[in-house]
């Protein structure tokens, strides 16, 4: 078993290909075999697997929630850090806060078009905490 931490600096709302980051930990923890476990330590950020290849799938998934989850909606009492702050916590329940991919021979055994993404849900940064758990042999 392998078990590491990893921070991630955000720019503000959006998706951000941490795939890079998760296999190097893969890589490093010199399993060869078994299941790579991500976990995010946040309400208002969530993990994504998606497409890789066009960036456009990232903005329509972003305008799809804009349009299901909007900034300021009045249904929201819970605005304590402004009109964005309860659509990310909405946000981050209806996607994902933990992954697990396979990991074979040594590497994330993901699609083709697969990359796995922080998704972050505030307009302004932040530094993000995960944990990756890996388990195999």
């Amino acid at each position: 078993m392998h078990h590491e931490s990893l921070a991630i600096r955000t720019d503000g709302r959006g998706l951000i290909d941490i795939t890079g980051e998760v296999s190097r930990r893969v890589t490093q923890s010199g399993i060869r075999t078994g299941l790579c476990h991500v976990f995010i330590h946040h309400t208002s950020a969530s993990l994504l697997i998606q497409e890789n290849a066009d960036p456009s799938v990232q903005r329509d998934l972003e305008r799809i929630l804009a349009r299901l989850i909007p900034d300021g909606d009045p249904l929201f009492e819970h605005d304590m850090e402004g009109p964005d702050d309860m659509p990310a916590h909405v946000r981050s329940a209806i996607t994902q806060t933990t992954l697990t991919v396979p990991v074979t021979d040594g590497r994330l055994a993901l699609g083709t078009w697969q990359g796995i993404y922080l998704w972050e849900h505030r307009h302004r940064p932040h530094r993000r905490n995960l944990t990756v758990t890996l388990q195999g042999n």
